[in-house]
C-alpha cells in the first residue's frame, strides 16, 4: 500500500480547497489502496524543506467539510519553478523524498506554471524508473488552460466580477453628472475573466458598455472614439479591461506609466491600467473618472462562490485520485462538455505534456469591434456560475478551516 501527497500551486481561488476536498475525501473511500495522505505545506517548495502534514490525522470531519467553502490555498502556495535540466539534484532530492515517505501518488493542484511542474515531475519519473503516479488537478481564475472546457476557479471568479460590476454600475448611475468609471481585472494575456463582466447586463446597451481584452490591441485614440459614442447613449459609463491589454506592437498599457517587473517565471507583473487609463481620460475628456481595481478579491471570494464550480473542483480532485489508482500519470484531469441542450459535464485525462506552457485565449469571434463580448460567450460561461453553496457560519462569520 502507498501513500499520497497533494500540493496547492500559484494563486489561490475560490474552489482549490474543493478539489483538495475532492483529493482527501476520495483518497480516504479508497482506504484499501491509499494509506497515508499528506500535505506539502507551500507546494513543491516547502516539501524541499521538509514542510509536510498528515492530513487525515490533523483535520477533523469538520474541518473536512467546512475546506470546501474555504477560500485561499489551506496548504499554503508557491510560485517555485522547477530547473528545465531534468539532471539537475533537486529531481533525485524530491525523489528520494517522496521514496522515504512512500509516496506513490502526487497530485498538484494549480494552473499553467503547475501544470508545467507536473510535467517536468512525470518526465523524470519516466526517464528514471520511479513508480510514483503524477497528476495535475486544475486550477486557475483565468481560464487559459488548453484541452479542457473551462478551469475549476473560473465560474467562481466570474460571478464575483459580474456581480462587481453590476453593483458597481448601480452605484456609478445615482448622478447625473457625465462619469466614466474604469475597471481593471485579472488577465496577462487571456481576458476569460474582464469577458464574465458582460454577465452584469440585465438589458440591451446596460453597462457595462465597453470590455476590453488582451486578445486584441488596444488603440487609446479609438478609446475616446468609443467613449463618445456611448456617451450619446446614455451619461454613466462603465468600461471593463483586462490588466494585460496592450497596443498594437504588443507594450502593455500599464507599461504606459511605467516599466513592470516580473515574477520567478518570467511573467510581468501587470497593475495600473486603470489607473493609467483615469489619467488619460481626465486629460482628454471634461468629465468625471473614477477607476476601481478589482484585486485580489476577484479570485477567491467565497460569498461568491458558485455551487457548478465548487462541485466540479471536488469532481476534479476525486477523479485524479481514481485515474492515478488505475494507472495514469503525466496526465492532467480535464472538463469536457457534453453537447446537446442544458449543461452535463464529464471528467476526461489529457497529456499533461501537450498542456503546460500553452494558453487558451478567448476565441476572436466571441469579441465584437474589439469593445464587446458575443451572446455566444454568455452561453458558454453562464452555466459555470449557477448556485450558491451554504456556508458554515459561526458567530455571525463564516466558519473556515485554518492551518495552524
Amino acid at each position: 500500500m502507498k501513500n499520497l501527497i497533494v500540493g496547492q500551486s500559484g494563486g489561490p481561488t475560490a474552489v482549490i480547497n474543493s478539489s483538495l476536498f475532492g483529493v482527501i475525501k476520495e483518497s480516504m473511500k479508497q482506504e484499501e489502496h491509499v494509506g497515508r495522505v499528506y500535505g506539502m505545506i507551500h507546494g513543491i517548495e516547502g516539501f524541499l524543506k521538509d514542510q509536510y502534514m498528515d492530513l487525515g490525522k490533523e483535520l477533523t470531519p469538520e474541518q473536512l467539510q467546512c475546506l470546501r467553502t474555504t477560500p485561499g490555498a489551506f496548504l499554503g502556495s508557491c510560485r517555485y519553478k522547477l530547473p528545465e535540466d531534468l539532471s539537475d539534484p533537486v529531481y533525485p532530492k524530491l525523489f528520494e523524498k517522496f521514496n522515504a515517505l512512500n509516496i506513490g501518488y502526487f497530485f498538484y493542484i494549480g494552473g499553467n506554471d503547475s501544470m508545467d511542474t507536473v510535467s517536468k515531475l512525470s518526465r523524470y519519473a519516466e526517464s528514471h524508473g520511479e513508480s510514483t503516479r503524477i497528476i495535475g488537478i486544475p486550477k486557475t481564475i483565468d481560464n487559459d488552460l488548453i484541452l479542457t472546457d473551462h478551469t475549476p476557479g473560473f465560474g467562481s471568479a466570474a460571478k464575483y466580477v459580474a456581480a462587481s460590476v453590476a453593483e458597481i454600475g448601480i452605484d456609478a448611475s445615482v448622478y447625473e453628472a457625465k462619469s466614466v468609471t474604469i475597471i481593471e481585472i485579472m488577465g496577462r494575456h487571456a481576458g476569460w475573466l474582464t469577458a464574465a463582466s458582460v454577465l452584469a447586463r440585465k438589458f440591451k446597451e446596460d453597462n457595462p458598455v465597453l470590455i476590453y481584452l488582451p486578445e486584441v490591441p488596444f488603440d487609446l485614440d479609438q478609446f475616446l472614439k468609443d467613449l463618445e459614442r456611448s456617451f450619446q447613449k446614455r451619461n454613466n459609463l462603465i468600461v471593463c479591461v483586462s490588466e494585460g491589454i496592450h497596443d498594437k506592437d504588443g507594450t502593455f498599457i500599464c507599461e504606459y506609466a511605467g516599466e513592470a517587473g516580473v515574477d520567478t517565471f518570467g511573467h510581468k507583473m501587470l497593475t495600473g491600467c486603470g489607473k493609467y487609463l483615469e489619467n488619460y481620460i481626465k486629460s482628454h475628456m471634461k468629465v468625471k473618472v473614477r477607476s476601481v481595481e478589482l484585486n485580489v478579491n476577484q479570485r477567491c471570494s467565497t460569498f461568491s462562490q458558485s455551487l457548478t464550480d465548487a462541485k466540479e473542483a471536488a469532481l476534479a480532485g476525486s477523479f485524479g485520485v481514481c485515474a492515478a489508482l488505475n494507472g495514469a500519470t503525466g496526465k492532467m484531469v480535464s472538463f469536457v462538455r457534453q453537447e446537446g441542450p442544458g449543461y452535463d459535464l464529464s471528467c476526461d485525462l489529457v497529456d499533461v505534456n501537450e498542456v503546460c506552457n500553452k494558453e487558451k485565449a478567448v476565441p476572436l469571434e466571441w469579441i465584437v469591434d474589439g469593445c464587446d463580448i458575443s451572446d455566444e460567450f454568455v452561453a458558454y460561461a453562464l452555466p459555470l456560475i449557477q448556485g450558491h453553496p451554504v456556508i458554515p457560519m459561526k458567530d455571525g462569520l463564516p466558519n473556515y478551516t485554518y492551518r495552524r
